[in-house]
C-alpha cells in the first residue's frame, strides 16, 4: 500500500511540473518605481468604509448566494453618482455606450470591467467610463461580457475580441471607421485588456493606439511577492483572497485549471507569461499596499525588457480600482488627468511620426 502510495504522489508531482511549467520570473522583481509621495486623503476613510459595506454585504453567505450578493453590491456602485454621459444599451455586442457631451465618436475606449471574472458589470463601473469619456472626449464602450461560473472564462475572452473586432468599424450612431482606439480595464479588465493587446498581434488586427490598465491581474500563478506580503495592506483583496496563501501553489494551479479550463501559465490568463514584443504604449496604475503591485511591476518590466512602451504610475495607500471612487477621492480625479496626459502624448507622438 505505502508504495501505491508513494508512487500515486510521484505521478502527481511529475503531472505538475510537465503541466505547469514556470519560468521563474523573480528577476523581474524591482522597487524602484517611483510612488507617488502624498499621503492619502481625507476621502479615503470613506472609501475604506465603502470597502468595509462590500464585505458585509455577503457575510455568512455561501456559493451562489454569495456571489449574487456580491454581484448587487457592485452593482450598487454607481447609485447617486450624477453622470455627465448619455448611455446607450446596446445587445450585440453586449454593453453599453457612454457618450460624455461633444465626445468625437471616432475616438473609441473599450473598456472591459473587473470583479475576479465572476462579478462587475458596465452598471458597476460607470464612475470610471463616465469619468473616461469626459477626460478623453472619446465614445466608450463597456463590454458586458460573458461571466463565470456560468460560463467559461474563454467565454469572457472571446467577447473581448469580437468586441473590439466590431469597435474598429463601427461608433454608437452608424458604421464608421474609427480613428483612434483604446482598450482599457482594471483588475482582471484588465488582465483581459493586455491579453487583448497580444491577441490583436497575433492575428494581424489593427491594433489599438493604446492601452490603460488599474491595478491588473497579469499572472495567475500568484508567484509575484506582493501576492502574500501586502495581503494585510490590500482592504479588498485581502479579506477576499488572503486566505489562499495557506493552501501550496500547486493545489492553487490545479484549481485554477479546472475552474478556469485555462492552465494559470497560459498568456491567455496570465499575460505576463506571453510574448510582450510590439505592444502599443500602455498605461498601468496601481497601488503600493495593494495585493497585485508586483504583477504590475512585473508586466512593465518584461514588456520594457521586450521594447515595448509601458508606464507604471504607482499611488500610495490606495486601494484596488481606486479610481471607481471617482469623484468621491481626490486621487482618482489625479488618476484620470493623468490618463488624460498619456493619452495625448501618445497621440502627440502619433501625429509627428505621420508627418515622417
Amino acid at each position: 500500500m505505502l508504495w501505491i502510495i508513494l508512487a500515486i504522489i510521484v505521478l502527481i508531482v511529475a503531472a505538475t511540473l510537465l503541466l505547469f511549467r514556470l519560468e521563474d520570473l523573480s528577476h523581474l522583481d524591482r522597487d524602484d518605481y517611483p510612488v507617488k509621495d502624498a499621503t492619502p486623503s481625507e476621502a479615503n476613510r470613506e472609501v475604506l468604509g465603502r470597502i468595509r459595506e462590500l464585505g458585509q454585504s455577503s457575510k455568512g453567505l455561501r456559493g451562489k448566494a454569495r456571489l449574487m450578493a456580491l454581484r448587487k453590491h457592485m452593482d450598487g456602485l454607481s447609485e447617486g453618482i450624477e453622470l455627465a454621459s448619455e448611455l446607450r444599451h446596446r445587445e450585440s455586442p453586449r454593453g453599453e455606450w457612454v457618450l460624455a457631451p461633444g465626445c468625437d465618436t471616432r475616438r473609441r475606449i473599450l473598456y472591459i470591467h473587473g470583479g475576479a471574472w465572476a462579478a462587475g458589470s458596465p452598471r458597476s463601473h460607470r464612475a470610471i467610463t463616465d469619468r473616461l469619456s469626459q477626460t478623453t472626449r472619446a465614445a466608450v464602450f463597456a463590454l458586458d461580457y460573458r461571466l463565470m461560473p456560468e460560463n467559461r472564462f474563454m467565454d469572457g475572452v472571446r467577447d473581448c475580441r469580437e468586441a473590439y473586432t466590431w469597435l474598429l468599424k463601427h461608433g454608437p450612431d452608424s458604421a464608421e471607421r474609427a480613428d483612434f482606439m483604446v482598450i482599457a480595464g482594471d483588475s482582471a479588465g484588465g488582465s483581459h485588456t493586455l491579453g487583448l493587446l497580444a491577441w490583436i498581434r497575433d492575428n494581424g488586427l489593427r491594433q489599438a493606439d493604446a492601452a490603460i490598465a488599474f491595478s491588473p491581474s497579469t499572472d495567475l500563478t500568484l508567484t509575484a511577492p506582493s501576492n502574500r506580503n501586502n495581503i494585510g495592506t490590500d482592504p479588498l483583496l485581502g479579506p477576499a483572497f488572503g486566505g489562499l496563501s495557506k493552501i501550496p501553489l500547486p493545489v492553487i494551479w490545479w484549481a485554477t485549471l479546472a475552474a478556469f479550463r485555462v492552465s494559470p501559465t497560459s498568456p491567455v490568463a496570465s499575460p505576463l507569461r506571453g510574448d510582450l514584443k510590439n505592444l502599443p504604449p500602455t498605461l498601468i496604475h496601481a497601488s503600493d499596499t495593494e495585493m497585485l503591485l508586483d504583477n504590475a511591476r512585473r508586466y512593465a518590466a518584461r514588456a520594457e525588457a521586450a521594447g515595448s512602451p509601458v508606464t507604471l504610475h504607482t499611488w500610495h495607500g490606495m486601494v484596488h480600482v481606486w479610481q471607481i471612487f471617482a469623484p468621491l477621492l481626490p486621487e482618482a480625479e489625479e488618476a484620470f488627468e493623468d490618463i488624460r496626459k498619456f493619452l495625448a502624448q501618445v497621440e502627440s507622438e502619433k501625429s509627428a511620426q505621420a508627418v515622417i
